[in-house]
């Protein structure tokens, strides 16, 4: 665009710190119209909020390459360099203009130089380094000689430790930004940080905090050194030379001097200097830095204006013609070009591009900034992606949407939400170009709230991490002797002053473990005050709250919720145990009593709900005499005695007794009376912790998983952990004891002296293979005799129907149990078919052989016959009751120190025990009068010495031998049940 016109043109150039923005900004407002660029978005927006408050939103535009504010009755433009608007204004100004010469945006600046012109005044603000270049190509311009209004001292050297407050340390890279915010952190008390990888709501977070003496240092990069106005007395350089995009190179004069110039604001002088490993600087360097002379700029970076658009090679050609001007050359090739000879050479876009029309659309994609710095092909494949989208109208709604929801997220570190924001910016750029997508005012709030979010996020990360802001806000309120204000949102988080100072955990406060001493005294203070209403507020929902919110722990803690609010102790017995509360001090004891009462009512109707049986059995007067002295004994022991343990008050138990403690699901087994329904996991695992209360334990057992029949027997856990856990131990195992009861049965049948084997029923009660069984058989006081015998082979192996394994109130199978079993039973009966059906098929073939085909076998043949012929072998086990001395795992109610048949019958059951077995006494029962080794029915008889004793004592005919098929669905379902 070439706007050449009479109006006056002049170059106001001079050192940082002269007032040359201030003076364009009046200059502007005296005119009807006028536009200034500005060389930063961050800068254009502190520009238009000066404006707007001088003349009114109404009449001030904002435009950036990533924001678009435009009123209706426009007179003022406010707009980045690149993104000046394409009119005809009264008044022109171009900030910065030395930028000329930048290698990556020089060619925008001098194209403005060369043709941006008002129509009464124009205005080219800058480094006096410019003023050859712009005579040179300007006619007729004038020129405004403007002196810095403060002194710029040379300081030389200093530590990070001893660096003044209201400084600024610049280094040139964010490794090197973040280590020196680090170490200012902890020497310092913290700072402020600006780089331009931020977006500018987040530069200006930082920069509030550092001018509103928050902090009393900023570590920056280059950035700062246009454009901030800040509250600086010394800029501190930790390096002199930095990574341009292409190499690392020193520092020119003029950029260190530019940076140095941020010292000192308006009269008052600013200082500068070197830290860390930066070398000291020349003298002849110093001179011109605090004099503000530097060798003029000779040559500018210019990109032809003038574009053919017929093809992309016609248009790249244009974009590298040279400009046949000595001082205008050509920079290194700018990121949009690049992207364009890539995509150029795309088939795909090679394809697509028919006319002018395509290859201008294709050139305004192409300069979209490559904001997320990823790769030049990752951003060539965007830019293809948003060509195709744009040739077929406007970019999806919903396929932006994704794109934009991708990066919305405010969680993470602060190289995360950089790298976020740097993906939102290319969306919210494209959002500004107009019809590139769909219901553009949303799509333009959308990313800048996205933008905005982020930002703020980053801000408080960048916080958070480099600077102890509490710290300074105490101490600034204490200075100022002010009251501290203190709140408590809905997450139970307590701040003071806006600052985080701890943690309401249920009733109790638990304060910042960071904060120092001092801080803890003044944080503790505020922060109760802020509480003593929330303790009221919190103890009346607690009161209110419904027992599906509370709940007891293993340990006998009392949660509400994920907060611990109290604990059990050891009360009058153990179905009543008391309570202690957690609750500070500084709530009052109202609170603490109101706690605790709803705490006792729910631990109450837990016990009244889950020993039900027990309690009911408590209270019952039908029971007297013996029977209630033995319910008595139930109650104390929570449900469950070993029967070796009451044998003698069994004893003395009759008939009518028993019934009336069996209507309350008392079960007298062969080793242990237990209450079944007290056997659930519920019940069990209030009953350890109420145990555990009880005998004054430090630390409580945990109750085992539930559903599993058997558990590891641990030799170092006391045996009345598993008694209480509702499980006997045997051997390795300990087995649940109403499945033990179960297996009893079963042995009750069996030849216990002259031994036997174990059934199929036997194996699927406790769920083992055949070994872990022989294992618990021993365990349980018999011998087991291991042997080995030919496999008889049948046409199919009989399958044993298990027993149901039952829940300990002898419930069905568990849902995980019984879709195992399924499960493994069709994969056996699969397995099974395939084998029948190989084994018909080779018999077929072997049937359909012709007497020609057969020969003679050889002599190796014959042995693999034979060897195949073999019969196949089987293990087997042979168990037989051989109880172990005293000390030992003995049967329950055998005497101590007596063998079977020393005045009493075998088993050491009295005689006048007999009449159980006449009045219908349980199998249990029976096991208890025969000593727990079951017998058959006609009673073990002594025959003449030497006679052969009988194998069996059961008068039935004698049952055909069934032996487990270790291929069954019973065997492998033991198998990965043994492995829970």
């Amino acid at each position: 665009m070439n706007m050449l016109s009479k109006g006056r043109v002049t170059a106001v150039l001079g050192p940082t710190n002269t007032g040359k923005t201030h003076y364009a900004i009046e200059r502007m407002l005296a005119h009807r119209t006028g536009v200034i660029g500005l060389p930063l978005r961050l800068l254009a927006r502190e520009v238009y909020d000066r404006i707007v408050k001088m003349r009114g939103p109404s009449v001030v535009a904002l435009v950036t390459g990533e924001e678009r504010i435009v009123p209706e009755r426009v007179q003022y433009w406010v707009a980045t360099t690149e993104a000046m608007p394409d009119i005809a204004p009264d008044f022109v100004a171009i900030d910065e203009i030395q930028l000329c010469a930048d290698p990556e945006r020089g060619h925008v600046f001098t194209d403005r130089l060369l043709h941006m012109r008002g129509l009464h005044e124009t205005l080219f603000l800058g480094s006096d380094t410019m003023r050859p270049a712009i005579a040179a190509l300007v006619p007729d311009v004038q020129f405004q000689r403007r002196e810095r209004f403060s002194t710029l001292t040379w300081s030389g050297s200093k530590k990070l430790s001893r660096m003044p407050a209201r400084s600024a340390i610049v280094g040139f890279s964010v490794d090197d930004v973040y280590a020196m915010a680090e170490l200012i952190r902890r020497q310092k008390g913290g700072c402020a940080v600006v780089m331009g990888a931020l977006s500018p709501r987040t530069r200006n977070a930082q920069v509030a905090m550092y001018q509103a003496g928050e902090v009393d240092y900023l570590v920056a990069t280059d950035a700062i050194g246009m454009g901030l106005n800040l509250d600086i007395r010394h800029v501190a350089f930790s390096a002199t030379h930095k990574f341009d995009g292409r190499r690392v190179r020193e520092l020119f004069p003029h950029e260190i001097g530019q940076i140095a110039g941020r010292a000192g604001r308006h009269t008052e002088a600013g200082t500068f200097g070197v830290t860390g490993d930066a070398r000291i600087l020349d003298e002849g360097l110093i001179d011109a830095i605090e004099n503000h002379r530097f060798a003029p700029i000779q040559r500018l970076v210019w990109r032809n204006a003038a574009l053919e658009f017929g093809t992309t090679e016609r248009l790249v050609s244009s974009l590298e013609a040279p400009s046949g001007h000595e001082l205008l050359g050509r920079g290194r090739e700018a990121d949009d070009l690049a992207a364009l000879k890539t995509l150029r050479d795309l088939p795909e876009i090679r394809d697509r591009v028919q006319g002018g029309r395509d290859v201008r659309l294709l050139w305004d994609v192409c300069r979209v900034p490559d904001f997320r710095g990823i790769s030049a092909s990752e951003h060539a494949g965007l830019l293809a992606r948003i060509f195709g989208f744009l040739q077929e109208g406007a970019i999806p709604s919903d396929w932006l949407a994704r794109a934009v929801q991708r990066i919305d997220r405010t969680h993470g570190d602060i190289d995360a939400l950089s790298k976020r924001l740097a993906y939102i910016r290319t969306w919210t750029y494209v959002a500004q170009r107009t019809g590139w997508v769909q219901d553009e005012s949303h799509w333009r709030g959308e990313t800048r709230a996205v933008e905005d979010r982020l930002s703020d996020a980053l801000h408080a990360a960048l916080t958070q991490r480099f600077v102890d802001r509490r710290t300074s806000v105490l101490l600034r309120r204490l200075n100022q002797k002010e009251s501290l204000v203190a709140e408590v949102n809905d997450k139970g988080e307590v701040t003071v002053e806006g600052e985080f100072a701890g943690r309401l955990e249920g009733f109790r406060f638990r304060p910042d473990q960071t904060a120092t001493a001092d801080e803890a005294r003044m944080l503790n203070r505020a922060g109760y005050e802020a509480l003593r209403p929330e303790f009221h507020l919190r103890a009346d929902r607690f009161y209110n709250a419904p027992d599906t919110e509370l709940d007891f722990t293993e340990q006998g803690g009392l949660m509400w919720g994920d907060a611990a609010i109290g604990k059990l102790v050891k009360g009058s017995d153990a179905l009543h145990p008391g309570i202690e509360v957690f609750v500070d001090d500084e709530a009052g004891s109202d609170i603490a009593e109101k706690v605790r009462r709803r705490l006792q009512h729910f631990i109450d109707r837990k016990v009244a709900a889950l020993f039900e049986p027990l309690l009911a059995m408590q209270k019952d007067d039908g029971l007297t005499g013996l029977a209630r002295g033995f319910a008595f004994r139930l109650v104390e022991a929570l449900g469950i005695l070993p029967r070796e343990g009451v044998a003698n008050e069994v004893k003395e138990l009759d008939q009518e007794m028993r019934g009336l403690l069996r209507k309350h699901g008392v079960r007298f087994g062969q080793f242990t009376i237990f209450l079944p329904a007290l056997l659930k996991p519920a019940p069990t695992r209030l009953r350890l912790v109420l145990w555990s209360l009880a005998e004054g334990l430090d630390e409580f057992p945990e109750s085992p998983p539930p559903g599993l029949v058997t558990i590891p027997h641990i030799p170092e856990v006391p045996q009345g952990y598993y008694t209480l856990s509702g499980y006997h131990p045997a051997g390795d195992r300990a087995i649940r004891i109403d499945m033990l009861e179960r297996l009893a049965d079963l042995l009750r049948t069996q030849d216990t002296r002259g031994g036997f084997e174990a059934n199929p029923d036997m194996l699927s009660i406790t769920g083992m293979t055949l070994e872990q069984f022989a294992a618990l058989m021993q365990g349980l006081g018999y011998a087991a005799e291991k042997g080995e015998r030919a496999k008889v082979k049948t046409a199919e192996a009989p399958v044993a129907e298990p027993a149901p394994e039952a829940e300990p109130s002898d419930a069905p199978l568990t849902e995980e149990e019984s879709v195992l079993a399924a499960e493994t039973r069709a994969k056996w009966e699969t397995e099974q078919a395939e084998k029948r059906r190989i084994e018909a098929e080779a018999a077929a073939a072997e049937a359909a052989e012709t007497p020609e085909q057969a020969t003679e076998p050889t002599g190796d043949e014959a042995a693999a016959d034979a060897a195949e012929d073999a019969p196949e072998t089987e293990v087997f086990y042979t168990f037989r009751w051989a109880p172990r001395p005293r000390g030992g795992n003995r049967r329950p109610q055998q005497a101590q120190g007596q063998e079977a048949g020393q005045g009493r019958r075998q088993g050491g059951q009295p005689r006048g025990e007999r009449a159980e077995r006449r009045s219908g006494e349980t199998g249990g029962d029976r096991a208890a009068r025969d000593g727990g080794k079951p017998r058959g029915k006609g009673g073990p008889k002594k025959g003449p010495k030497g006679a052969p004793k009988p194998k069996t004592f059961s008068s039935r005919p004698e049952r055909p031998e069934r032996r487990i098929d270790p291929d069954s669905p019973f065997a492998i379902l033991a198998t990965l049940k043994d492995k829970k």
